[in-house]
């Protein structure tokens, strides 16, 4: 499918499915599984997950499009642009998440998890039976190896929270144990989602570089095929180890997983449409209505499916990166923002269908709530109430336009922000400063789209605002580059404006100082691509990782959520409460579905291949 950046994401679980309070029960002996909130729903013997299918038939291939490219077989480092699958499929971790309870690790590689009521610590005791894909047996010493390597030389995902790691030692034969430094009651489930790769691989080469060596590991596929930058297939492993295991019963069904890379989502619609490809994940409601009237739609040789789900909206849309002096003032945000006319955008392209993105955590009970802020996340807000955007405690609900193009209301607003703030339009029709500065910036995209909320390019959003930026006398260029530049630039910030997606769980937690912390205002390769410096935020982030009480944990999320919001660093566009997925009549997935719906986790994982009778 093409949406690698969302499979990429940290898996999140519903907190909201469980009233029980976070963290009160002690682990005074190993268990088989651990949750963030209460305890897990499974018992130690369940057969399966409820959102498997133990009996689905196994075999057939799976083929699925990807936008962009690829130069490196290893996934795990900032360096290069991996290709998609091998952390999903060929590598596996301690523990595995289910994606229907909250926040929910099950034992993997490890047949047992131990931690005590402070979660000081976490102990792992490997499954005696666990082996790589050549054979040899999965070790403490390959655990300990991998913890260490990823933490100190691998992507900055894994860097932030080993920080927090005093030691980790080997306790057993099969046991390990890693003790913290710092309260975070995340942790202990937190480390337990590290892959474990073979050390005896990677001797005597440079972990931190870009890499075509196809990684042992001891997941249900290996890499069977790769052409740099076009294709990479994974076969299954026919001596997988884990098969047996109750977590994986009904999951990874096909024999095999090949992505073929493409331009752009179009290029991958249309090689759909032929039958290259199996699966497509539809993002424009327009196009999900109008155009599936192609020969094999109307056979039935491909169905439409739509996949509830009860996760937050995430993040969509445009982010100013305030590194650029110009997007520093928060009233230059809010005119920007103010230009943005959601309502019309929506009407001429989605025929209107879509709900807005109205906060972070929208769409969730984790979201902020109108009005001003009270209670809890009042009085998480109020030590820093001098340093907030302006509304943040009193409450500034996005513009609401009245449809027209015009956008007559919103443009006189953002006209008396840019005033406020020393912009002035002058006799020429051009926005300027007192030094007679033109207001003028770049929007930059990625050709062909591919940001992994869906196939849709948000070229066609951008042209619509780029012509309401003129009407206030704003000049912004479109530049559009391909994969590889894009994710060059991105991903070192050099950019002024740009699409953003964010993919948020019912269960957040450190990943959140990854995207909004202040180490990625100057560190390459965070997610802080709006180069936000927020002490309140990283207080709040705090807040969540050391609550030991429920409502105290949403208090906290909603008080981000504000923080976030309100800041006006990304102009939201839309999200969809279904995810609209198209594919071949011989691809299945089970009745009962996860609360995450189409999730990673979900596609491929449960699905299988049967032909028609």
């Amino acid at each position: 499918m093409q949406n690698p950046a969302l499979r990429r994401m940290l898996l999140g679980a519903m907190l909201a499915a469980s009233p029980l309070i976070l963290g009160h029960e002690a682990l005074a002996a190993p268990q088989h599984a651990i949750a963030m909130t209460g305890a897990p729903a499974l018992p130690d013997n369940f057969d399966h997950l409820p959102y498997a299918n133990p009996d689905a038939p196994k075999g057939g291939t799976l083929k699925l499009g990807e936008v962009g490219t690829f130069d490196s077989l290893n996934p795990w480092i900032l360096l290069g642009r991996p290709a998609t699958g091998i952390t999903q499929y060929v590598t596996e971790s301690l523990m595995a998440r289910s994606i229907d309870e909250p926040f929910t690790l099950y034992g993997l590689l490890a047949q047992s998890v131990e931690t005590d009521d402070a979660r000081s610590y976490v102990e792992y005791t490997l499954r005696p039976e666990a082996h790589f894909s050549d054979g040899k047996p999965v070790t403490v010493e390959d655990v300990i190896w991998s913890y260490k390597t990823l933490g100190e030389s691998g992507h900055p995902r894994y860097r932030n929270a080993w920080a927090k790691v005093k030691e980790i030692t080997q306790t057993g034969p099969r046991s390990v144990r890693i003790t913290f430094n710092a309260p975070d009651r995340e942790l202990a489930l937190l480390m337990g989602m590290r892959p474990i790769l073979e050390k005896a691989q990677w001797e005597g080469k440079d972990f931190e570089a870009t890499t075509d060596m196809i990684p042992v590991g001891s997941g249900p596929y290996v890499v069977d095929q790769v052409s740099n930058g076009k294709f990479i297939s994974f076969k299954k492993d026919p001596d997988w180890w884990g098969k047996d295991v109750n977590f994986n019963h009904g999951l990874w069904n096909f024999d095999e997983i090949r992505h073929d890379y493409f331009k752009d989502g179009n290029v991958i619609f249309e090689a759909f449409k032929a039958g290259d490809v199996d699966a497509w994940r539809e993002a424009s409601d327009a196009r999900w209505q109008n155009s599936y009237n192609f020969a094999a739609a109307q056979s039935g040789e491909i169905v439409k499916d739509e996949i509830p789900n009860a996760r937050p909206s995430g993040i969509d849309g445009l982010v100013m990166n305030t590194r650029n002096p110009l997007f520093k003032d928060w009233r230059v945000r809010e005119a920007l923002t103010e230009v943005f006319n959601f309502e019309f955008i929506n009407k001429t392209l989605n025929n209107g269908a879509e709900p807005r993105v109205t906060s972070f955590f929208s769409n969730s009970e984790l979201g902020m709530q109108e009005g001003p802020a009270t209670g809890k996340v009042k009085a998480l807000l109020e030590p820093y109430a001098k340093d907030l955007a302006p509304g943040t405690m009193e409450g500034n609900p996005l513009p609401v336009s009245d449809g027209r193009e015009m956008n007559r209301k919103n443009t006189r607003k953002a006209l008396k922000l840019l005033s406020d703030a020393g912009w002035e339009v002058g006799q020429d029709g051009v926005l300027r400063n007192p030094q007679g500065q033109p207001f003028r910036f770049e929007i930059l995209l990625r050709q062909g789209g591919g940001y992994g909320s869906g196939p849709y390019d948000p070229q066609s959003v951008v042209d619509i605002y780029v012509q309401a930026l003129k009407r206030v006398g704003i000049e912004a260029t479109v530049t559009t580059i391909d994969d590889a530049q894009y994710v060059q630039r991105s991903r070192n910030y050099q950019f002024d404006m740009t699409w953003y997606w964010r993919a948020l769980s019912l269960s957040p937690g450190n990943e959140q100082m990854l995207y909004w912390g202040s180490n990625g205002v100057e560190q390459p390769g965070s997610w802080n691509w709006m180069g936000m410096d927020s002490p309140a935020a990283e207080a709040m982030i705090t807040h969540m990782l050391e609550a030991t009480d429920r409502e105290d944990y949403v208090a906290a999320v909603r008080a981000l959520d504000r923080i976030l919001t309100e800041g006006r660093y990304v102009i939201p566009a839309w999200y969809s409460k279904t995810s609209r997925l198209a594919h071949k009549s011989s691809l299945h997935y089970p009745e009962t579905l996860p609360v995450y719906g189409d999730w990673p986790g979900f596609m491929p994982d449960t699905w299988w291949y049967e032909a028609k009778k």
